[in-house]
Parts: structure tokens; sequence; C-alpha cells
């Protein structure tokens, strides 16, 4: 993990209490089922990328998800490829929740942090997601911001649907 970065998104708090910090905050956790397969499917693919590449995204190197990685996810909208570099700042591997958190490098459209983590509660199975976003510091991805923000909606969808397995 890199020493200057405190992880904001919390993927091992079953509550989340940041305030946002000048980001955009937002969080939202789906009922993904209730068998125990369920969660071992869940768990190994959200901890190798699946919620990102189960939503039309690749990752490369796609491997297991560790602190300090430094990935470079890449969005591929209406035929264009835009690369996302990333550094996973954040990984759980507990019994009862795993997930991880990565904040954006420069180069990255947005600048934030986005964190997955499937967790049960009882007998189901749980998927959260939480982010904070705001304009990266390049001037054309400012500018793009409000369609950023529209292309962030719809892989939110897309990966509260991923974990369905």
């Amino acid at each position: 993990m890199s020493a200057a970065w405190t992880t904001l998104t919390r993927p091992a708090d079953e509550v989340w209490s940041e305030s946002g910090c000048g980001y955009r905050r937002w969080e939202t956790t789906v009922v993904l089922g209730t068998r125990a397969a369920l969660w071992e499917r869940a768990a190994t693919e959200v901890l190798r990328w699946g919620v990102k590449t189960r939503s039309g995204f690749s990752v490369d190197p796609a491997s297991k998800v560790t602190a300090g990685h430094r990935p470079v996810i890449t969005a591929h909208p209406f035929g264009v490829s835009i690369r996302e570099p990333v550094e996973v700042v954040d990984v759980v591997e507990t019994p009862v929740r795993v997930g991880f958190a990565y904040r954006t490098l420069p180069g990255h459209p947005v600048s934030g942090e986005e964190a997955f983590s499937v967790h049960q509660h009882g007998d189901m199975v749980l998927l959260t997601i939480r982010s904070l976003t705001r304009p990266a510091q390049g001037a054309g991805w400012r500018l793009l911001y409000p369609a950023l923000l529209i292309a962030q909606m719809v892989a939110r969808r897309r990966y509260l649907r991923a974990l369905r397995l």
C-alpha cells in the first residue's frame, strides 16, 4: 500500500462514515443470494477483479488483488479504449467479508477511490460498492466530467449485476 494514502472507502467496515472530503460520495449494497456456494464464488471473483471484468472492463494484469498492485483498467465505451491507471490501497479477507479498494492514479479520467466488498449477513451474500469521485486534474477530463458521471452510472448498474452468478 502506498504509505501516503489512507483508504477512504474502507471496504473492511460494515458502516461507512466517510463524509466525502470534497468528493462525490456514493454507496450501495445489493443481495446476491443465499447459498454457501454463491459466497465462495463471489468471494473469489471479487478478489480477481470480477466486478470490473464481468462489467465490460479489462484489467492488466488481472491477477488476484494485492495492496500496492498497480494494474491498468481499460474501459471500452463505443469502441474506444480508455486507460484507467489505479493502485490497490486496501484488501480485506475475513471469513465473512472480502474485498478491496483502489485509488485512481494520474491519467485516470476521474480522481478518487472505489471499493468492492462481498460480505455475509446471516444467510445472505451481499455486494457493497463505495466510491468517491471528483474531476481529474487534466483539463480535457475536467471538461468531460459531466459525461463521465453518466458513464459511471452505467458502469455501476453493470457492477451490481456482475457477481450474480
